[in-house]
């Protein structure tokens, strides 16, 4: 039923200071913005939702609501992260792009089945780059990779402590 992820969406300081973030530092290219003037109950507001597209039809969103309350803040890795799939030429290169331009950078970290590194964008939010490694397809494997065991001992493991 599910096919795949049309959009993930965010709230943003400022839609041009992100559009440079993900645009210009990413290479993402907006590929739609939609003005809201009056939400579907009809309550009058004014925000603007601007798409970034990924290579594989899907994108990143963004919503910019002055009128609407939010608490910016830098994110931490286990709260709220963004990971994009890159390869590993392009990990590097933008790695050295990062802190070349001064944007917040860590990494290369090695997690097994991926190799990551991370930047802060201009909302505070951790975005992950990451790149599969030779180990990605089998250590994803639910059939041989026993996450559900995992997941259960975990939880037997927070239900005793």
């Amino acid at each position: 039923m599910i096919q795949k992820l049309h959009h993930n969406a965010y709230r943003c300081r400022d839609s041009e200071e992100t559009r440079s973030f993900y645009e210009d530092f990413l290479g993402l290219p907006l590929a739609g913005a939609l003005e809201i003037k009056e939400t579907k109950s009809g309550r009058k507001t004014h925000a603007l939702h601007t798409f970034y597209e990924l290579d594989d039809g899907s994108y990143l969103a963004f919503f910019e609501a002055p009128d609407r309350p939010f608490e910016f803040k830098p994110q931490h890795d286990f709260d709220l992260h963004i990971a994009l799939e890159v390869d590993t030429a392009a990990l590097h290169e933008m790695f050295a792009k990062g802190k070349a331009q001064g944007i917040e950078t860590r990494g290369v970290v090695d997690h097994g089945f991926v190799h990551s590194i991370y930047f802060r964008d201009p909302n505070g939010y951790v975005i992950e780059l990451t790149a599969k490694t030779p180990e990605h397809d089998r250590m994803m494997d639910p059939a041989t990779n026993g996450a559900r065991a995992i997941l259960d001992q975990w939880q037997a493991e927070k239900s005793q402590g």
